[in-house]
């Protein structure tokens, strides 16, 4: 079963200099459900104004995609053994180290995701640690990337 997945993105020049690399990094994320999202490059790659402020780059989109991937496994996975979710927040972070051949990449995201359940049945804390290494392993972004996935205070499997 192949699925394919559309997005636009446009950047315009708008007439200024562009060899002297003082150009907007301003550009839109467009997606077939019609949302349009401003993104730019991040200010401490690219200092302000070539960046755009409240913009979203793509370093912090790699971190959302791991976190909301993990999360809605962990929802699906959840429902499936009956645990009711009444909320579900995390404070994803990602790192940024030098690889093997000196070149920057997001070498960690960290999730720290904060779960409120309901109902009479409730999961024990091994099977919260159970259903995150699940969620882990069947998250489709988790399969696609290079980066370390950890959640904090789930030991690794």
């Amino acid at each position: 079963m192949t699925h394919a997945y559309t997005a636009k993105v446009s950047w315009s020049r708008d007439g200024a200099v562009f060899t002297d690399s003082r150009y907007s990094r301003g550009h839109r994320w467009s997606f077939d459900g019609g949302i349009t999202v401003q993104a730019s490059s991040a200010p401490s790659s690219v200092p302000l104004p070539y960046s755009l402020e409240n913009a979203v780059d793509p370093e912090e989109a790699l971190v959302a995609a791991v976190s909301s991937c993990h999360m809605l496994t962990f929802l699906s996975l959840a429902a499936k053994k009956r645990f009711v979710v009444d909320s579900y927040e995390d404070e994803a972070h990602g790192v940024m180290t030098k690889n093997g051949k000196g070149k920057l990449y997001v070498s960690k995201v960290t999730l720290d995701p904060r779960i409120v359940f309901s109902g009479e049945k409730r999961p024990r804390p091994e099977q919260i640690a159970e259903l995150h290494h699940l969620a882990h392993r069947e998250c489709f972004i988790a399969n696609s990337i290079l980066a370390e996935v950890v959640v904090a205070g789930i030991p690794s499997h």
